[in-house]
């Protein structure tokens, strides 16, 4: 991010975020001038680690996958087969079958059992997001920012893990790595959600992942901000080495790395001035048609001139004069019992 605030492209130097520090000198954020992030229009979240509590699932259906399609038999094999998981983990589970297994057949069997596996883990011992995560989402929807959650896994293991946090409509968009041309560490994903969501530039996305192919993608699509989470398969070190921007110790963290606090109270102002021009304009209709109202006729002029004339004809002395104008009325703003808009 610039000094001044605004999300660019030119990533800086990854920072371990202190939750406790003012997210204002974090992001360099001017409380003054809320319009400096401005330019903030989409938010990519990751699924399983980042706004959803993993508790080892992906561990222990990838294991049981390795297991039955045979891609790993020995001890030796079945330790480097989980090392090789921990560190690609993020990416389409496809494409690490792939990796393992010796053709396509085998893969396929594998990640076929993966997702069988992953859906009866989970509703054996159930899912819950991470703390905050939804309240998140819906604070940056309220502010007008497009929130998307991609995941590596498929269509069908996202429908589940969506379906089980009552997640279906929560976010604007859900991709999974099926639903663009190339999964993590790949830029497809991201550049996927900037696209339908009508984003304007890669300059205002952040992208937010666990794992080191969360970094490398976000970076890759030239997201203005990239950030890792420490409540999913990656520690602080791997997520700074995979060039992350800043790690935070949650997704809930991501709030005060924006400056929502911020944003949400200009946008309160901006209501407030709304509501103060609406007051002013109907106010100035209604000086109006008072104006018009009390605005003599033509013709009583003409009439009161005649009966000037005659009075002082007559001797009659000079006619009554005029009645006073009424007081211009009082703008409603802020009077007991009224509710502003």
């Amino acid at each position: 991010m610039s000094p001044e605030g605004l999300i660019t492209s030119e990533f800086d130097d990854a920072a371990i975020i202190d939750t406790e520090v003012d997210a204002a000198r974090v992001v360099a954020v001017d409380a003054d001038d809320p319009d400096e992030l401005a330019d903030l229009e989409l938010v990519v979240l990751d699924l399983a680690g980042t706004t959803v509590v993993d508790d080892g699932l992906v561990e222990q259906a990838f294991l049981r996958a390795v297991d039955a399609a045979g891609l790993a038999v020995t001890d030796d094999e079945q330790r480097r087969a989980r090392a090789f998981a921990h560190d690609t983990m993020g990416q389409p589970k496809i494409a690490v079958f792939r990796a393992l297994a010796d053709d396509e057949d085998q893969a396929e069997h594998a990640n076929a059992v993966f997702e069988s596996a992953y859906a009866e883990l989970a509703a054996d011992q159930g899912l819950r997001p991470v703390p905050g995560a939804e309240d998140l989402i819906r604070r940056l929807q309220a502010l007008g920012v497009a929130v998307v959650l991609t995941t590596g896994f498929s269509r069908a293991t996202q429908d589940t893990v969506l379906g089980a946090l009552g997640w279906r409509d929560l976010a604007d968009l859900t991709l999974s790595a099926s639903d663009a041309r190339r999964g993590r560490p790949y830029p497809d994903l991201p550049l996927t959600a900037l696209l339908r969501t009508g984003a304007s530039s890669v300059e205002g996305m952040v992208v937010v992942g666990d794992t080191a192919s969360d970094i490398v993608s976000g970076l890759a699509a030239g997201a203005g901000l990239v950030v890792g989470v420490l409540t999913g398969a990656h520690d602080e070190e791997t997520l700074t080495a995979a060039g992350a921007d800043a790690v935070v110790a949650s997704v809930a963290d991501l709030a005060e790395l924006l400056g929502l606090d911020e944003l949400e109270r200009a946008d309160e102002l901006d209501d407030e001035f709304d509501d103060l021009d609406e007051l002013d304009f109907d106010d100035d209709l209604d000086a109006g048609d008072t104006d018009d109202r009390n605005a003599p006729d033509e013709d009583d002029e003409d009439d009161s001139e005649d009966e000037d004339d005659l009075g002082d004809e007559d001797g009659l002395g000079a006619a009554s004069p005029l009645p006073a104008a009424p007081k211009a009325a009082l703008r409603a703003v802020d009077q007991p019992g009224q509710t502003r808009q």
